[in-house]
């Protein structure tokens, strides 16, 4: 059967993204259809997000998590070429920067499908990052290229990509703003002593700290650090949990860890805490949208905007560094305006309306 669009998603930024734009493509009257590759795929990093935010059941899953990048990433180019074919979509979308999305890209290019990518143009300049890849690779087989804000289209231009990009603004503020008030009715975390007073959220989960013992080391050293300032909170990633075992490491007590929470207690966290630590790109973003400075433990960021307007400061795995950077945000809180840097909370509708005009003007041509 023809369909309209094949949304192919993988980790838990995507289910959330998806879960707004498939919305607004189910308004314009698109037919979509929804493929997960598995890449996430226990219950706290994949199927809450399928119930808590409302996302059309998976068509196909594919259960291709826990692989290695080259085996996962052909596995999945190999299944998604299928699915292609059998489908025959007007559009496969993807969102981010994950072997998920670069898979896709390539499945869908090499059949002469025209690839739309949510999120485009972002970079970090670091090769070494496996993410970095994935981008470059489905920046440069897109047809459709929906970036959040001037900076990424910039990027794309001087790569030489200037057709089919639009400015959109970003699909996580519309998630913000769409989800923020369910977040706090919910109330789900109210057993959580620490929820009565001020408290650091923290998340750590990239390969680049996690998988290096000694970046891993200094940054729980930093952890302690900032731990004697304000209580810290931290839904453990799996990953960094195995970590923390392998290297013969151990968060300080005085740090409250609880289990991988889905998007809508990880919004709720974000909205009552003082302060967040991360190496998330979406915690980074989301920590913005809600006024909650930010401390990055990466060495660089695809986010330039929250770091220009003083909401965001890059430590690397510097424990001075951390330490200094949270204290200096608990003691002066940034007074820059976030204001419309992202967009306006409406980036899924004009998504749906570029890809709209855009299926229906290639039905014409072909009749």
């Amino acid at each position: 059967m023809t369909m309209d669009v094949l949304t192919v998603v993988g980790a838990r930024p995507q289910f959330v993204k998806a879960a707004i734009v498939s919305s607004a493509l189910q308004r314009g009257g698109l037919v979509e259809s929804l493929v997960h590759t598995g890449q996430h795929y226990d219950d706290n990093m994949s199927d809450v997000f399928f119930r808590e935010l409302g996302l059309p059941g998976a068509s196909e899953n594919l259960d291709l998590g826990g692989l290695s990048h080259g085996a996962m990433t052909g596995r999945m180019i190999e299944a998604i070429e299928s699915i292609v074919q059998q489908k025959r979509p007007a559009v496969v979308l993807v969102y981010g920067d994950t072997n998920s999305t670069a898979a896709a890209a390539i499945a869908a290019v090499k059949l002469h499908v025209p690839v739309a990518h949510v999120e485009a143009g972002m970079r970090s300049f670091n090769r070494r990052m496996p993410e970095e890849i994935n981008r470059v690779i489905t920046d440069h087989v897109a047809t459709y290229h929906f970036v959040t804000s001037e900076a990424p289209k910039r990027h794309l231009s001087a790569e030489g990509i200037v057709d089919g990009v639009h400015v959109v603004g970003d699909v996580m503020r519309d998630a913000c703003v769409r989800f923020l008030p369910t977040a706090r009715e919910r109330n789900t975390l109210s057993e959580h002593a620490f929820m009565d007073g001020a408290f650091a959220l923290v998340t750590l989960h990239r390969p680049e700290n996690t998988d290096d013992p000694s970046r891993l080391a200094a940054l729980i050293e930093g952890l302690s650090l900032v731990s004697t300032e304000i209580p810290l909170v931290i839904p453990l990633h799996p990953r960094t949990k195995r970590r923390l075992s392998a290297s013969h490491l151990a968060l300080p007590e005085s740090v409250h860890v609880i289990e991988p929470v889905g998007y809508l207690d990880m919004l709720a966290l974000v909205d009552r805490c003082a302060l967040v630590i991360t190496d998330s790109g979406g915690l980074q973003k989301e920590a913005f949208y809600l006024g909650r400075p930010c401390v990055t433990a990466r060495d660089e960021t695809e986010w330039t905007e929250t770091v220009e307007l003083g909401w965001n400061r890059l430590v690397g795995a510097d424990p001075v560094a951390m330490r200094s950077a949270s204290v200096g945000f608990l003691s002066a809180a940034p007074s820059q305006s976030r204001e419309g840097v992202y967009g306006d909370g409406h980036a899924a509708d004009r998504i749906a309306e570029i890809l709209v005009d855009a299926i229906r003007a290639g039905a014409r041509a072909s009749d």
